[in-house]
């Protein structure tokens, strides 16, 4: 094997069912569902809950919150703000009582288990609150992919540290899940701009972003988050995948505290496939960015504008056999004394995936000055068996000391770590 000098981990994260978001249940209550089967659906269940008695709507929310209060914060709440979204819809009934309006919440929410079937493809960032990090570590925060019922992706975090050697932790997850509130909604010419914002007193563990647009609506996929230092005030972005069911395209999410995070469509050319990755600091003055708009082949963008992408040049292509169907990112480039590291996926033989690197030149990305030829990671014997078989990813890695810290994915299904040392990583790159 190829990745032997790679020590790794045994921090296995794996998808938990146990672990729920409330999701609003829709059969047809907001204006824009038009379909007058199911409004009249929602509306008997509806006239259904107002012929209870007061009592009895009393009992039946008290049975209700036995059953799932200990499942979530804030149930009331959560079903009391499900009734205002419901807000026009039921004008047509009349006044609710608190109560009722409570039980209409609760009607029209369901759980969903949002990582049920993997917790796979991390990023990895310094976290913004480095209180608490050990004597010559640091605090970290990973995002992770999050699959459930339908294939649809979500996006949800952990938190750890790293010790001065590379040693790794992982923070316990919370054993409660939440999403957060839509703050803001801009109407936007290709899609809206969508600001979320989470409670401070919810965990990282707990924060789950699951779709809120059209272009979303089957899933947020493969954040690649980045630490962007632009003149000293630090933002991380995340480029990510939104898929409708039918298309893809590339956004954008920005946040500094991991607690507000807003969301916006790229656009450009270079913005209608996924995978792309943007460098931590401008280049010459320029954003820059990896990409790969032809499904081969990895490009170098620069733009003026953070939000507009267009163009690019071809900067590594397909070379080596376990690379030949194609090349990608796994995530945005890491700042070395040597050059920037931009760890990539190849693809192989029987859809293999396998995770090597390039070395650019600092001044000049154009440059690529080295490139592993054989895979730094691929899967293991015992490691191969998953959602999609044959794969390890990852969608961005970190460096601390003198280590990189490499957390990856394993068949689609679960996740891992790796670290190595730099300059044992780059020694095994050829020019």
């Amino acid at each position: 094997m190829q990745d032997t000098f790679l020590n790794r981990q045994a921090l296995y994260l794996r998808p938990d069912p146990a672990r729920v978001i409330v999701r609003p249940f829709k059969p047809a209550t907001e204006p824009r569902d038009l379909n007058p089967t199911d409004r009249q659906r929602a509306n008997h269940i509806v006239d259904r809950m107002l012929a209870l008695d007061s009592e009895a709507a009393a009992s039946l929310l008290a049975d209700v919150l036995e059953n799932f209060l200990g499942r979530h914060r804030n149930l009331l709440e959560t079903f009391e703000a499900r009734a205002d979204e419901m807000e026009e819809a039921l004008a047509a009934h009349g006044t609710f009582s608190k109560v009722q309006r409570q039980l209409i919440g609760a009607y029209f929410l369901n759980e969903y288990s949002f990582e049920a079937s993997a917790l796979f493809n991390p990023s990895i960032v310094p976290h913004p609150d480095q209180s608490g990090a050990p004597k010559g570590g640091l605090r970290f925060i990973l995002s992770l992919r999050a699959v459930g019922e339908g294939h649809v992706s979500s996006l949800t975090f952990r938190a750890g540290s790293v010790t001065s050697d590379g040693s790794l932790e992982v923070d316990p997850t919370a054993r409660l899940a939440s999403s957060p509130r839509i703050k803001a909604r801009t109407p936007g010419s290709i899609g809206d701009n969508v600001e979320v914002i989470f409670k401070p007193e919810e965990d990282i563990s707990e924060r789950v972003i699951f779709p809120v647009t059209e272009s979303q609506s089957n899933g947020i996929e493969d954040a690649r988050f980045v630490e962007f230092n632009d003149l000293g005030r630090k933002t991380y972005y995340a480029t990510y995948t939104a898929y409708s069911g039918r298309a893809i395209r590339s956004e954008l999410m920005e946040t500094s505290d991991f607690l507000s995070f807003r969301m916006t469509p790229l656009q450009g050319a270079a913005a209608h496939n996924k995978g792309m990755a943007l460098f931590p600091r401008k280049i010459s003055g320029k954003y820059a960015m990896i990409a790969r708009q032809d499904n081969e082949n990895l490009y170098l963008i620069y733009s003026d504008d953070l939000y507009r992408w267009d163009g690019g040049q071809a900067i590594l292509k397909p070379e080596f056999p376990w690379e030949f169907v194609q090349i990608g990112n796994c995530g945005s480039p890491i700042e070395l004394d040597e050059g920037w590291l931009l760890f990539t996926h190849g693809v192989g033989p029987v859809r293999k995936y396998s995770i090597g690197a390039a070395l650019l030149d600092k001044n000049d990305p154009l440059k690529v000055l080295a490139r592993s030829r054989e895979p730094l990671l691929r899967p293991e014997p015992s490691e191969r068996e998953g959602y999609v078989p044959n794969v390890v990813y990852t969608c961005g890695a970190m460096k601390h000391n003198d280590h990189i810290i490499l957390p990856y994915a394993v068949s689609d299904t679960f996740s891992n770590f790796a670290t190595v040392k730099i300059s044992t990583l780059l020694a095994t790159m050829k020019s």
